[in-house]
């Protein structure tokens, strides 16, 4: 299940060579600049020259198989004797369990990723435990029914282990109940979504509805100590994908003290001991209950946006605490600024214009902006958080003055479409 202690070094004294799963090219720099040698795997795909200029050496494969994973790594130990293993991705936090419990390596063993990766797993090993949510695995129309009328209307159906919002649905009464059974065959192994490599759609999972605001805390765990750096906002559009995060969120004392306090709880009893996880909540009406949480940082940029607000870099942390080259933090820091990005959304249909980018980017607030979309390229309907086309992330003195400036600069920029063929 993982180990608290370092592997010694390999064959050729690799004791500062790290394993790294996935993830961008980035990740490899940061963990250069860190004074490590990398072993990258990686999917054949995803692999860019970049890569191949820092890396030492890489393993070309699907990752997420573990029958063709665990000999190539195994192998691969003998050779660079890696110091420690490491993701930012969440396909990847799976196979990194299965190596720390198969190479004795320091971080999370399987047990502990699997119950973060597999949602229903979750619900039951939190069951009865104060704060647990009903939830129940939906193996056909009459379990949808049933969980209504037991647990009320209305209740969240959502697949058990993917990501990005991707096929979450409410269900507002007994009148939806075919609908929803609808869409949950209709997605059910479905390959026409942008990651179906990684999150093949199989089982769903029903769950008591959450009111209230949600909220993520991003978190850094030593040895089994958690440092809870950031509890960031969430907006929400429409249905369920986010539109814009913002830190730190603007909490009463008491409120913010029980949602970090709930985070904490829920680690421990996940057995979470080492890394990043992001942990999404809801601050309902009966107090704060996890949504749900990941063994790695953050997505949508969030870890930047921690790094502004915090001066943490969540990324460069994730790689240097698994491979023992940097020491944990001891204190919490605490906020030198305010830092939000808001999602870009445009009509479905094929992209002809791009307007307003260079007059945003100019803005001195600007952290980032990226636009995911080309002229001639598709905007797909927002069904999940990658259907969004990019993003603004600024800076600003509170998290208002952010929060605002990230939403402006958003409103800037057009993505014109017209029908697709």
């Amino acid at each position: 299940m993982g180990s608290d202690v370092g592997t010694t070094a390999g064959a050729d004294g690799g004791d500062r060579t790290v394993l790294l799963i996935g993830g961008r090219v980035e990740t490899v720099r940061k963990a250069r600049g860190l004074g490590l040698d990398v072993v990258n795997v990686q999917r054949p795909d995803e692999y860019r020259p970049e890569h191949a200029d820092l890396v030492r050496a890489a393993l070309l494969v699907d990752y997420t198989d573990w029958s063709v994973l665990r000999p190539l790594v195994t192998a691969a130990h003998q050779v660079f004797g890696f110091s420690g293993v490491a993701t930012i991705t969440e396909p990847g936090v799976e196979p990194v369990g299965l190596i720390c419990d198969t190479l004795g390596l320091r971080g999370n063993g399987h047990h502990c990723a699997r119950l973060l990766r597999d949602k229903a797993e979750m619900r039951r090993h939190l069951a009865g435990r104060p704060g647990a949510v009903a939830a129940a695995v939906a193996e056909d129309r009459a379990a949808l029914a049933e969980f209504g009328a037991r647990h009320g209307h209305p209740f969240v159906v959502k697949p058990v282990d993917a990501a990005a919002s991707f096929g979450v649905r409410l269900v507002e009464g007994p009148d939806a109940v075919e609908d929803a059974w609808q869409a949950v065959t209709a997605l059910r192994g479905s390959t026409e979504h942008p990651f179906a490599a990684y999150f093949p759609v199989g089982r769903f999972l029903m769950e008591e509805y959450l009111d209230g605001p949600e909220y993520s805390v991003e978190s850094l765990s030593f040895d089994g100590r958690h440092l809870l750096l950031a509890v960031t906002e969430k907006s929400v559009a429409d249905g369920f994908v986010e539109s814009g995060h913002a830190l730190p969120a603007r909490l009463p004392a008491a409120d913010e003290q029980a949602v970090r306090d709930c985070v904490a709880a829920f680690l421990d009893a996940v057995g979470l001991r080492h890394g990043p996880a992001h942990t999404e909540v809801k601050l309902t009406s009966r107090g704060p209950r996890v949504i749900e949480s990941h063994g790695r940082p953050g997505g949508d940029r969030i870890m930047e946006l921690v790094e502004a607000a915090y001066g943490v870099d969540i990324e460069a942390y994730t790689v240097g605490w698994a491979a023992g080259v940097l020491p944990a933090i001891e204190t919490p820091p605490k906020a030198r600024a305010a830092a939000a990005t808001c999602f870009l959304t445009a009509r479905p249909g094929r992209v002809t214009g791009i307007e307003g980018v260079e007059e945003a980017r100019a803005h001195e607030g600007v952290l980032g902006l990226d636009v995911a979309v080309d002229v001639g390229g598709t905007v797909r309907p927002l069904e999940a958080s990658w259907d969004r086309v990019g993003q603004v992330l600024v800076t600003g003195p509170d998290t208002a003055a952010a929060q605002s400036l990230a939403r402006q600069l958003a409103g800037k920029i057009t993505v014109i479409t017209e029908p697709a063929p």
